[in-house]
């Protein structure tokens, strides 16, 4: 109780900073092909903990899941989000083995969300860098994903 005490006493910095390392991304994210941040309401309040992006490849470009693994060998903590689908998870892929099919839209949009990382490590600096090398790793389109198939 004491340590969530404390912590409310610095909410609004940390709430600031997300929104902060928000609109940087959303800047930098604009200018790559295929990347969507997915942005709040701004009526609402929010706490910006999440940076969520929607990456739709190029054609030949790399796979959501090659960008992962790139970020992961240069130290980046993104992950896929909302991935698997619960459907996919137990007890409703044992009891529904074909829904899957019945929810392609619900299956597309699992294959292109991924998280970028934001709080109080990450400040603008890293976050232009972690934009170039995402912009970067677009760019370079199938080789990439010829060279993180090949690993």
């Amino acid at each position: 109780a004491a340590m969530g005490l404390t912590s409310l006493q610095a909410l609004d910095g940390f709430i600031a900073t997300n929104r902060s390392n928000a609109d940087t991304y959303a800047e930098r994210l604009a200018r790559i092909p295929g990347m969507k941040l997915c942005r709040y309401d701004t009526t609402e309040r929010n706490n910006f903990q999440y940076v969520v992006v929607e990456y739709t490849p190029q054609p030949g470009g790399p796979s959501r899941d090659d960008l992962i693994r790139l970020l992961w060998a240069e130290n980046v903590m993104a992950r896929k989000y909302f991935w698997p689908g619960c459907h996919r998870m137990e007890p409703y892929r044992t009891l529904f083995p074909t829904v899957g099919e019945r929810l392609p839209q619900t299956e597309a949009i699992a294959d292109r969300l991924m998280i970028l990382p934001t709080g109080t490590g990450m400040n603008t600096a890293s976050i232009h860098a972690l934009c170039d090398l995402l912009e970067f790793a677009v760019a370079q389109g199938p080789a990439l994903s010829a060279r993180l198939g090949a690993v």
